[in-house]
């Protein structure tokens, strides 16, 4: 592999030729060879390409930044949006914890890429665009990066994870209602409890969901705010005067959301508390999920020797050695994803609460963490739709079986001969292995008619 030499403050840096990053991208590279290569999510870096494009826009119109070099950063920001740099950004997650060597990285890309969009040689020449004088102008890492997640974490929720939970709700819906009729046994404590409908269990599911989104869509406002133009601590010292307002309504043109500047920068480079926020909505969803996919396996569990309410798609041989086994194997995938999720929530937590004085040095954990809760989520929450909730079915013959044979219908007979008495029925049919109507008539505390028209399913489900 050849080199080139690159510049920075503490000396020279050898820079594989081919490549637009420069000496402090490089350092960073060697300095932290943790985890997996390139693991810092590529929507941050898209998140950079909006957030430099918006201040080169802004700078120029605040007299600061040269019409050509605007344009000239504008046109790389442009590639880098659009993700045909992606091989330029090589750092990992687990590196300085403001993410300064990756607010460099870009930089130091945009300025080397427009050095080569000018007809020059990478390494040759003196740059029209200085990475920090330029690209960087009126921005500190402490302020671009906080601004890139948030950008990342909106547009991730907004644009994949909203999307798919509205999918789900909606699927859940359609069974609620397509079952509303189906009268089957209801559980508490794993045990027998009075009848309900499937549609009525499902529309519980469907709530759930309804909460998830309501609780992601009221934290969005939180994200909406940009900490750019806080600069190293919040002040925004070295911005010219309308500097935050105008790039944040110019991140809101180019992306087509509605940012706006942060009310207190103090805050925004300091504290997380909207990450923490936005993603304790999403562990909220992963602990919804866990409950309904959990209930989905318990109640299509069999087919033979467990519940078997209902019927879910066969999508696959589930077993090497037992012929004609079939595993609810959606549902394993969505359960991993949701304790996965209740995972990273503790981990953001912990990083949103070690903000110390003016800065919180957890960012790119805690953007990384985000991101991949969101994105899983998402993936997980479109295949669990596609291929097992619009599939399910009742089985009505095993819900009637195990209807007519439950005890907790006896529940009806409380307020027409007393609990007491009720209880003792049921106890006589368990002990006698006998059922209801046949324990009830045995001891004499009602008629056949009477018991024919008090003990109805139908007639037990609140409507």
């Amino acid at each position: 592999m050849s080199y080139r030499i690159e510049k920075d403050t503490l000396g020279d840096v050898k820079v594989p030729a081919d490549k637009y990053w420069g000496a402090q991208t490089e350092r960073s590279r060697n300095n932290f060879p943790i985890g997996d290569p390139a693991s810092m999510p590529k929507e941050i870096i898209e998140a950079f390409g909006y957030l430099k494009k918006a201040a080169a826009i802004t700078n120029h119109k605040l007299g600061v930044l040269a019409e050509e070099k605007k344009d000239l950063i504008c046109k790389v920001c442009d590639e880098i949006i659009n993700h045909e740099l992606d091989d330029q950004f090589p750092l990992v997650i687990w590196q300085t914890g403001s993410g300064t060597q990756s607010n460099m990285n870009v930089n130091e890309v945009v300025a080397n890429r427009a050095h080569v969009l000018e007809g020059n040689k990478l390494g040759e020449g003196e740059r029209t665009i200085h990475p920090n004088d330029d690209v960087n102008k009126s921005q500190s890492s402490n302020d671009t990066f906080p601004t890139a997640m948030h950008i990342a974490a909106y547009k991730m929720l907004v644009e994949q994870t909203i999307p798919a939970l509205e999918s789900l709700r909606n699927a859940l819906e359609e069974k609620s209602k397509e079952m509303d009729e189906v009268v089957k046994i209801g559980r508490t404590h794993w045990m027998d409890a009075t009848p309900l409908t499937l549609g009525q269990e499902f529309s519980g599911y469907v709530s759930q969901i309804d909460h998830g989104l309501n609780a992601i869509n009221n934290s969005l406002s939180h994200l909406s705010e940009l900490a750019l133009g806080g600069t190293a601590v919040g002040t925004g010292l070295n911005t010219p005067k309308g500097y935050a307002e105008e790039v944040a309504f110019n991140i809101a043109e180019l992306t087509g959301y509605d940012f706006v500047t942060a009310e207190n920068k103090f805050e925004s480079l300091a504290a997380h508390d909207a990450i923490v926020e936005s993603h304790n909505s999403l562990k909220q969803v992963a602990v919804s999920i866990m409950k309904i996919a959990n209930d989905l396996r318990m109640l299509a569990s069999g087919p033979r020797s467990g519940i078997g309410e209902i019927i879910i798609p066969a999508n696959e041989p589930g077993s090497s050695i037992m012929p004609g086994k079939v595993n609810p194997t959606q549902i394993e995938a969505i359960t991993m994803v949701a304790a996965q999720v209740m995972g990273n929530d503790v981990a953001i937590g912990v990083g949103g609460s070690n903000g110390h004085f003016e800065l919180n040095v957890f960012k790119p954990m805690m953007v990384a963490n985000f991101l991949q809760s969101a994105r899983l989520l998402a993936d997980a929450v479109n295949s669990f739709v596609e291929r097992l909730v619009i599939g399910i079915k009742p089985n009505n013959e095993r819900i009637q079986e195990l209807l007519n044979n439950s005890l907790m219908l006896v529940t009806a007979l409380n307020t027409k001969i007393g609990y007491e008495k009720a209880a003792k029925i049921a106890k006589t049919a368990f002990a006698e292995g006998t059922t209801l109507k046949e324990s009830a008539l045995k001891l004499g505390f009602l008629t056949e008619d009477e018991f024919d028209q008090w003990v109805d399913p139908s007639k037990m489900i609140g409507k």
